[in-house]
Formats: structure tokens, sequence, C-alpha cells
């Protein structure tokens, strides 16, 4: 039966390919407000694609804060109910003069596919979008149902999904959840993400004098931001990389040996990521792998620092403010909320007494882990297997996807995160792209899967 879905899917390729062209072209930037019309309008073109292949029910729903587009196809009772999640928004795009095509015009080169959300998370989203319209395009039944929740601030934090999954767990209920949004470990090896990492932000904000200062007449009598702020920075770390803040480690568990010989066992070339990355050397908390480091232990990390004149030249002043953002990758058990109210303590209390300091949070997620034993999973890494003709790998990946715990929690029901997309495909840069290869393979993939769930044992 897989057959006629690979067929039509390879069939309507171009067809598709031009589909995804337009779903990138609309610049749905959840984080600037300027683009809230935009990302309607992705999420209406989601809800079009639905009505389109055919589902049963197909509507954008109102939230808390961006649309969330939900659809159902509930063929047969006594089937499996697969719940598809995924997000239509996407990353800023600054700094634009770093890409090498415009990033809402969708480029082909070297059988790569370049725009804004083309791995993260729209090429993704569509990918299952298709496979669904080839499984009941051609088949007389579909071999499992269809949930599919779609929303707009993932790349925010989805700050307000978990209570819309709160007030529509009877719509959303499911056997399973199936998430792409993440990545292979390499090319041509499958993977399957077993466990992320949580997510902790906050801003410090510090100020200084009412104005900029004349740095030759204040100079050496008025404490400047800029340094108050680095002195506060520098202090989240020691001479080890391990975070200093009070009771940040209290909730890590250690890693046990059966787990660190599994991560020393994925496949992993330190040595030709550190000449891609184009960095003289790793540095990281001692005693760790860099597999270790970047995926199963908290880290914090100041994502930017601003402050004083920054144009061509030099002003000499002091400036009267500055601010820098910092993020933690938090794993079980540490919770989030904890963890905002530690850093904001430690930058209290670091904070030099010739300032004013003031800590806002942002971004939240729990961490989660599943166990990568769990039927729908194994069934996940045979239909990798069948189309790759590769071991499937299992990893914890180091990013955050907030909304997954939070669906588990809700839920109660296992999510398997099928990713697609590759290390090295620049989501949240600049030339983000996705590997047309993998475009092709993963459909594939999903729709083997698809037919293999109907044989699960889902209680």
């Amino acid at each position: 039966m897989e057959q006629k879905v690979i067929d039509y899917l390879k069939e309507n390729r171009e067809r598709h390919l031009k589909e995804l062209t337009e779903f990138l072209a609309i610049p749905s930037v959840s984080a600037l407000s300027e683009h809230n019309e935009d990302t309607e309008r992705a999420a209406e073109w989601v809800k079009g694609q639905l009505d389109e292949i055919g589902f049963t029910e197909a509507k954008v729903m109102p939230s808390d804060g961006k649309p969330v587009v939900y659809g159902n196809y509930i063929q047969d009772e006594n089937a499996p109910t697969v719940l598809i999640y995924g997000h239509y928004d996407v990353q800023p795009v600054d700094p634009v003069e770093l890409w090498d095509s415009p990033p809402f015009e969708a480029t082909v080169r070297d059988n790569k596919l370049y725009a804004r959300g083309a791995t993260d998370d729209k090429g993704q989203v569509f990918m299952h979008l298709k496979v669904m319209e080839a499984i009941l395009k051609s088949e007389a039944a579909s071999p499992v149902n269809f949930k599919v929740l779609i929303e707009g601030e993932e790349e925010i934090g989805s700050p307000t999904l978990p209570a819309f999954a709160e007030k529509h767990q009877d719509l959303l209920q499911a056997d399973l959840i199936v998430v792409s949004d993440s990545a292979l470990i390499e090319k041509g090896k499958p993977t399957i993400t077993y466990g992320l990492r949580g997510l902790a932000g906050i801003q410090i904000d510090v100020k200084g004098a009412k104005g900029d200062l004349h740095s030759g007449e204040y100079g050496g009598g008025v404490m400047n931001p800029v340094h108050a702020l680095v002195k506060i920075l520098d202090s989240f770390k020691d001479e080890y990389n391990r975070v200093t803040v009070d009771g940040f480690y209290d909730q890590v568990p250690e890693l046990s040996q059966e787990e660190r010989d599994a991560l020393a066992a994925v496949p992993f070339d330190e040595e030709k990521l550190r000449k891609e990355l184009d960095v003289p050397e790793f540095e990281g908390e001692n005693g760790y792998s860099y597999t270790e480091r970047t995926s199963v232990r908290p880290t914090l990390e100041v994502n930017g620092i601003y402050g004083g004149f920054q144009g061509e030249g030099i002003k000499t002043v002091l400036p009267s403010k500055a601010s820098a953002k910092v993020t933690c990758r938090l794993v079980p058990d540490q919770d989030p909320d904890k963890i905002v109210e530690l850093l904001t303590e430690h930058v209290e209390n670091n904070a030099p007494s010739s300032v004013t300091v003031e800590v806002t949070p942002f971004d939240k997620g729990k961490p989660y882990v599943t166990p990568f034993d769990h039927p729908v999973i194994a069934t996940a890494a045979k239909a990798y297997e069948k189309v790759y003709k590769e071991e499937t790998a299992y990893i914890r990946g180091g990013g955050s996807i907030p909304i997954v715990a939070e669906l588990d929690r809700i839920l109660g029901v296992p999510v398997v995160l099928m990713g697609f997309g590759l290390p090295d495909e620049n989501l949240h840069a600049p030339n983000e792209h996705l590997h047309l290869e993998n475009f092709d393979l993963g459909m594939e993939t999903l729709a083997h899967y698809y037919h293999m769930l109907k044989d699960v044992e889902m209680k």
C-alpha cells in the first residue's frame, strides 16, 4: 500500500515544491509585531492545505496569542490516531545582509532549498501535509486517523499553547504525537531524539546615570553600566566552565555509565565539526564530552550584550545603560521557574551597588525525556531504517521545543520526535536551508511509519 503513496509523492514532487515555496514566502516572524498579519496568513495557508487534502475538519482557532491551526481526519475509530504537531512561525532574518538569496524567496542551490523556515519548521510541517495528502488521494482507506496542531508561537517559547491544549484536551486526544522539528545527527543517518533540553531566559538591564556622560569628565568617578554588566556576566561561570549560580545543579542527576556509553557510541567527528565551525578548539564544562555538553548537561549562555556607542569611529562616553540576554538549556529535573528565580538572585547578589539592575524573565520551557524502547518509537526506527538503510541512532537533543513537555503532561501520550533536518542547515541563522534529499526520503519514511502504526499495540 505504501508504494502507491510513494509513487504519488514522486509524481507530484514539482507541484509540492512550488507549494512549499508559497508557504516559505510568508514572513511569519512571531517575535516581531510588524508581522502579525503574516502569521495570520500563514495559519490560513495551512488551513487551506488541510481543506484541499480532504480533512473532515480544518479551522484556524483563536488563542491568547497567535492563531492555532487544528484539523482532523477520523475514518476508523478503531485505528490509531496520530496528532501531528508543528509550527508555522519562523525566526527573524537578521542580519539580512549575510543571506546569499532573499530569505523569503525560496531558492534551490546544490539540491538544497534556501529560505527562512525551510528546515525550522515549515519544510518539515509541509512534509507531513503532503504525506497525508498522498495517503488520502491514493488509497481507499487511511491506515491511521490524523489530527493536526500547528501553532504560530514556537519560536517565542509557545507561551499560550499550553493553556490552549488544556482547554481543548478532548479535541487533541490521540494515541501518540509526532513532531518533525529536529535533525539527523549526520547525512544519511536516521535519528530519533528521545529527549530535549528545557529553556529558561532572562534579560538583564543595568542603569547608571540619568544620561550618557563625558568619559573625560566623569570616567573613574561614576560606574560604567557596561563594566558593571560585564562583572555580572563574568560571575556566572567559573574557570572550569561550571555555572556558579547557587542551586543551579541541585536537580540534575549524574549521568549513568550506560547512558554515557550510549552517547559515546553515536557517530561523531569532532575534528570535522571544529573545522566546519572554524573555531580553534572546543570548550565547555570540564569532565564531559562535547556530545554530553551539548545534549544532556545544562548550560548558561549570553545570547546578546549591548550598550554605549555602536557607530563607526569612537564616541568617548560612559553609557547610561547596558543590557544582556541570557538563556539556560535545562535537563530533567530542572524547573524553568526555579532557575529564573535563582538567576535573578544571582544577578542581584553580584551587581555593583553603584548601578540599578532590573531582571526580566522571558522564554521558559520544561525539559522532556521519553523511554526510547516504547513501541511507537521502536516502530519509527524501523520506518527510518527501511528507507535510509542505516541503523537508527537515539540521542538527546540539545535544543528545546517547550510545548513537547507540556503536551506530554496534558495529553499523557508518547511523543515521537522524527526529524529530517541536518545540523548544518543554519536554522536560526542566515542561509537556512533544507537538503532536498531528506525532503524526499523523509516523506517516504513517514509514509511507511503511518502504515506500520496500524499494527502497533497502543495501550
